[in-house]
């Protein structure tokens, strides 16, 4: 009888092994590119960059670091991840290659990002089409996040500043396309601004505005069926006023800043005017009622905004504001959607915390933070990580049911991605094989099941 050592099993290590292939489960990703038709959408908007005799197709170069990124890189040089398996990859440009175009295209200013967000803009509409019911448009309305979001920097980067949670670095504001409680979202717009900048600079929002509304399909891009869903950042009259601009006629429902005289308001309220606030399937929730605000309030503000204000109680340990009463928490939002109960309305707007959901994945997708020095190469990597987060909202819209679905970027590394597969080559033709007993072996097959069933595009 032999002694075991160890909690673990000896493995000695040799190097040299073939025919293995790692991060073996990017071909999901890769093949979701390919049905989308990402890969030819990017490599012709780039095609203007491309050089005489060149190797590489800079469309190619600019998916392969989006690729990276959405297999958990948060660098250029991490695309060597891709360049080691080029029988899944492709053939993958070095290392100063892939930083040459990335400044080529940041000395092309708005010329290059226009011909990128033109590119995506094109596929999500083909991919939203591929999804059928399970695209975010599914019920008739499209629902668009804004939120800003703190990126730390370790270094004197240009336009770095103190931010106003005491830190340093850059403050983006971004957008997303809510895909609701099933499914997660994607990415429709990246303003790169100073550490410094405002929380409620309207000029900032209508300009992410424009840019979100520009990746939708075009009868999304005005109209009350898109939904703009903001906190109090967006509570201003100019952005307001530009929501609700005559022609534009978008819906919104943004979060207001509680002032003296909407508090005033909200007190002189009667207990009978107040609805119990509900929790989705009509559920009630408990400790928090909503009233609706009308008279003196509303003066100044666009016609046909309505006031929603609700008081609740705050969770154990919170401290109250000035504008808190009766040991209730105060909060209000303002929009001008009619014919819904208000306690719906303010179930609606409340869900707009889905949106930190996203900025997580986006901090854990590259956003932790910027790698390049100068502004203008940091749009494009932005443009880079918002490709990688299409990426992985898009392959589990396509490719993934049930609660799958809802698998955030480190588990779908960490069980689909991250799965190793033995490559075979037989009649010239080149077979991926994963490992029978890894527990996901079944989630990855079935996914790319599904993928290889949607038509080529073209």
């Amino acid at each position: 009888m032999k002694k075991r050592i160890g909690l673990y099993p000896r493995v000695r290590i040799e190097g040299g092994g073939r025919a293995v292939v790692s991060q073996a489960g990017g071909v999901l990703l890769v093949e979701t590119a390919r049905k989308a038709g990402l890969d030819t959408a990017v490599s012709a908007a780039l095609a203007p960059w491309r050089k005489a005799r060149a190797v590489h197709d800079p469309g190619k170069i600019l998916l392969d670091v989006a690729l990276a990124v959405a297999l958990g890189g948060d660098c250029l040089a991490d695309v060597g991840m891709l360049r080691a398996e080029p029988d899944v990859f492709g053939p993958v440009a070095s290392a100063p290659t892939v930083s040459r175009l990335v400044d080529t295209l940041a000395a092309s200013g708005p010329k290059a990002l226009n011909a990128i967000r033109s590119a995506r803009a094109e596929v999500r509409e083909r991919i939203w089409k591929l999804a059928g019911a399970s695209s975010p448009d599914a019920s008739g309305q499209v629902i668009v996040d804004l939120d800003g979001v703190l990126v730390l920097a370790h270094s004197d980067k240009e336009d770095a500043a103190a931010t106003w949670k005491k830190t340093f670095g850059h403050h983006p504001l971004m957008g997303f396309v809510d895909h609701g409680s099933g499914g997660s979202g994607e990415p429709v717009a990246a303003l790169l601004r100073p550490g410094n900048a405002g929380s409620n600079t309207a000029a900032d929002h209508i300009t992410t505005a424009q840019l979100a509304l520009a990746q939708l399909p075009k009868k999304y891009r005005r109209g009350r069926q898109t939904l703009i869903r903001t906190d109090s950042g967006g509570g201003t009259h100019e952005f307001v006023a530009w929501l609700a601009q005559r022609g534009r006629w978008l819906s919104y429902s943004v979060g207001m800043t509680i002032t003296d005289a909407i508090h005033q308001a909200a007190l002189k309220i009667p207990p009978a005017a107040w609805t119990v606030a509900v929790e989705p399937g009509d559920e009630i929730r408990d400790g928090a009622w909503v009233a609706e605000l009308d008279g003196d309030v509303l003066k100044g503000w666009p016609q046909g905004m309505r006031l929603v204000v609700r008081k609740e109680r705050p969770h154990p340990g919170a401290q109250l504001r000035f504008t808190d009463a009766d040991g209730l928490r105060l909060t209000a939002f303002a929009t001008n959607t009619t014919g819904v109960p208000i306690a719906a309305l303010e179930l609606r707007h409340r869900q707009r915390a889905r949106a930190e959901d996203r900025i997580r994945t986006a901090r854990a997708t590259g956003l932790r933070n910027l790698p390049l020095h100068d502004t203008a190469q940091n749009r494009i990597w932005l443009e880079i990580v918002q490709i990688a987060l299409d990426l992985l909202a898009w392959m589990p819209m396509l490719a993934l049911t049930g609660k799958t679905r809802r698998w955030e970027p480190r588990r779908l590394r960490l069980r689909l991605f991250s799965a190793a597969a033995q490559l075979v080559t037989t009649a010239r033709r080149r077979h991926l094989r994963f490992a029978r007993h890894w527990p996901w072996t079944d989630v990855i097959t079935n996914a790319l099941a599904r993928l290889e069933a949607l038509p080529d595009p073209g």
